[in-house]
């Protein structure tokens, strides 16, 4: 509903949005940094405090106290995409294969370890200005993007695969934890974009985009359900 309340404000002030349809896609997020572009606020694609106040004319839309949401807008995606995974057989997810097409990100088939791919894609559709790593294919890789972090809502949490000090690792988005494991948001975990448990003792470290303010939100206590994984790529 909120994203639906801008892209109608966006559109009222004459910054097409594409479809009213509630989605936050490309043409949404362009629509935004040119109407930040425009007033002379920060180009960051976000509906924070001082573009919802400029958008708004002050005020929030009716019944919004605040647009938290919209400060961590990747997440929004990386949900929607809850249940995709990759094909088994011979055959590539074209969906997937489309993140790299879109990113120019060499990708070979979706056997290939895509963790940081589905990052790379929540990141780089809702953040287009943000620089990403490198090697966005290698979850390691991630520990050099943006800035350190708290483990809190949308940061993205690097893991250790194999061993601490190898090359192997996973990458996803925080959502919560608990006493024993992090609850991630990510690609490539059971073959599928999933929330899995991954144990504390593997973390390796926390970032947050270096475009957008850092909330400092705290961790995020969840039930300890669910099987603790083990092979996440």
């Amino acid at each position: 509903m909120q994203t639906l309340q801008i892209q109608k404000a966006l559109k009222q002030k004459g910054f097409d949005p594409g479809p009213l349809d509630g989605v936050r896609g490309a043409s949404t997020v362009a629509a935004i940094m040119a109407y930040q572009r425009a007033n002379g606020l920060v180009v960051d694609g976000l509906v924070g405090p001082m573009t919802s106040a400029k958008l708004f004319g002050g005020a929030l839309p009716a019944g919004q106290s605040s647009l938290p949401r919209q400060t961590v807008p990747w997440m929004i995606g990386a949900e929607a995409l809850l249940g995709v995974k990759e094909d088994t057989s011979d055959a590539d997810n074209p969906l997937i294969m489309g993140w790299a097409k879109a990113l120019k990100i060499s990708y070979a088939n979706d056997e290939t370890p895509w963790c940081g791919l589905f990052v790379a894609h929540c990141i780089g559709t809702q953040l287009p200005t943000e620089p990403r790593p490198n090697n966005p294919l290698g979850a390691r890789a991630w520990l050099n993007f943006g800035k350190a972090s708290s483990a809190q809502f949308g940061a993205v949490i690097v893991f250790w695969r194999g061993s601490p000090g190898g090359w192997q690792g996973h990458v996803g988005f925080y959502v919560g934890e608990d006493d024993k494991a992090y609850h991630i948001l990510g690609g490539n975990q059971s073959n599928r974009v999933s929330s899995a448990r991954m144990p504390k003792g593997r973390f390796l470290g926390a970032r947050w985009p270096s475009q957008v303010p850092d909330p400092k939100a705290g961790p995020r206590w969840l039930d300890a359900s669910g099987a603790m994984s083990d092979t996440q790529a």
